[in-house]
């Protein structure tokens, strides 16, 4: 075998040993994450709840899919994700086609309760802006939501 050709091989490898383990999540997987935060919070209350989101390598962070979660003002209280956000104001937050998400968000929770909205947002295992569908839901004061990148 020529050595183009084996590199090419391992080439080939990687990218389907990379897309299983960065298997993009479902949005029935993003509603269940979701239920399962809230089923945690029942058991261990919203503070161990918003702890166990703030950890990376916690039962909340699974591939592309995390919890994130924030009150009712539009402050970040937790983030599988993104660190830096927690604790920020975030209301007036925009995605790049200039959508106030995060009052989206808010006002689904006061209306609804629950709901799906479409944002755009860095992906974690691509680090590129993509579309975005999340399941956000209404927990006493807190939003906590899940959501998938479109592809």
């Amino acid at each position: 075998m020529k050595k183009t050709d084996k590199t090419a091989m391992i080439a080939i490898i990687f990218i389907i040993l990379t897309s299983i383990v960065y298997a993009a999540g479902t949005q029935d997987e993003a509603k269940a994450l979701v239920k399962s935060a809230i089923a945690y919070s029942k058991v261990n209350g919203m503070s161990k709840t918003l702890e166990e989101i703030n950890n990376p390598k916690g039962q909340f962070t699974k591939g592309d899919l995390y919890i994130f979660a924030y009150d009712m003002h539009g402050y970040c209280v937790a983030h599988g994700f993104s660190k830096k956000l927690i604790g920020a104001h975030l209301f007036n937050m925009k995605d790049p086609d200039g959508k106030l998400y995060v009052q989206e968000r808010i006002e689904i929770a006061k209306t609804k309760g629950s709901g799906w909205q479409d944002y755009k947002f860095t992906n974690p295992t691509t680090n590129k802006i993509e579309n975005k569908t999340a399941y956000i839901e209404k927990v006493g004061d807190i939003i906590l939501g899940s959501g998938v990148y479109k592809q």
